[in-house]
């Protein structure tokens, strides 16, 4: 009790013994709650089908009763609230706490596993152990660090099949496959990515296909833009990227069929069709 009074900055006075006045206000306020708010005839089952509900009861309570007139002051209690409110101070923002709750471990997936149902924590508290408790209609996690406890994360209380996740725990996502950009770990992968676009989206893909033996791959795409050049490499690795060519010596067939300077497509100079040579002697 007094660490909570040193909360909430107030001084906690204890009744006098033998002294019914000076605990009476204390209980006609329990007696007027019970009587009027949460009658001891009634199901509270029944009567609130949520916290949010019971809460809603409470705040419509007070309303009514401090518009009332006292019978001490004959003044209505939100009158007097006025003047009373230059002599208060505001209540700290986060409750006081004396129990956080069970213990859960935090999974790989930055989630855990309370009443059935997961609920996501922030990923950087992956392995970690948190504090669970219910408040209400919410799910209240907490951290105790080096620093002290602090709230990590609130879930509305689901039930079990209906996992709370908040995107906003986690890192960004990518949009997809082909827009991740992939970073260079070691001089080798920077050269074989300074290839171009098509080195990019090849490595892309080959990882996305589980090919094997890529790092072999990247450097036999690195010496064969130093026998061919840059630009018909990473012309080929992108073709072999867009038809899923990750296979051995892939590479080397599509330069092949396409060597440096043939990278064109067909027109008027270049066409497809068979020429007419053979037919320039026909009907002499």
């Amino acid at each position: 009790m007094v660490a909570i009074g040193g909360h909430y900055g107030i001084t906690v006075a204890t009744c006098v013994p033998a002294d019914p006045e000076s605990k009476g206000g204390s209980e006609a306020t329990v007696r007027i709650a019970k009587a009027d708010l949460v009658p001891t005839k009634a199901n509270l089952r029944d009567g609130y089908t949520s916290w949010a509900e019971l809460v809603e009861a409470c705040e419509a309570w007070m309303a009514d009763v401090n518009a009332r007139e006292h019978r001490a002051t004959r003044r209505a209690p939100v009158e007097m609230l006025v003047e009373e409110q230059q002599r208060l101070h505001r209540l700290p923002d986060q409750p006081y706490t004396t129990v956080f709750g069970e213990t859960r471990k935090v999974s790989w997936s930055a989630t855990i596993s309370y009443g059935g149902v997961l609920y996501s924590v922030p990923h950087t508290l992956a392995d970690e152990t948190v504090w669970v408790r219910i408040d209400g209609d919410q799910v209240v996690v907490t951290h105790c660090s080096s620093s002290g406890p602090i709230e990590v994360a609130r879930h509305q209380r689901s039930t079990p099949g209906h996992p709370m996740i908040d995107d906003a725990h986690y890192p960004p996502r990518p949009a997809g496959p082909l827009a991740r950009k992939p970073r260079p770990t070691s001089a080798a992968e920077a050269e074989f990515l300074a290839l171009g676009e098509g080195a990019r989206l090849w490595l892309v893909e080959a990882a996305s296909a589980g090919t094997s033996r890529v790092k072999v791959k990247m450097a036999e795409a690195v010496q064969l833009a130093r026998l061919h050049g840059q630009i018909p490499v990473d012309w080929a690795l992108g073709h072999a990227a867009t038809y899923a060519r990750f296979a051995d010596g892939d590479l080397a067939s599509i330069l092949a069929a396409h060597p440096a300077g043939d990278h064109r497509t067909a027109g008027d100079g270049h066409s497809l069709q068979h020429g007419t040579s053979a037919w320039e002697g026909f009907g002499q």
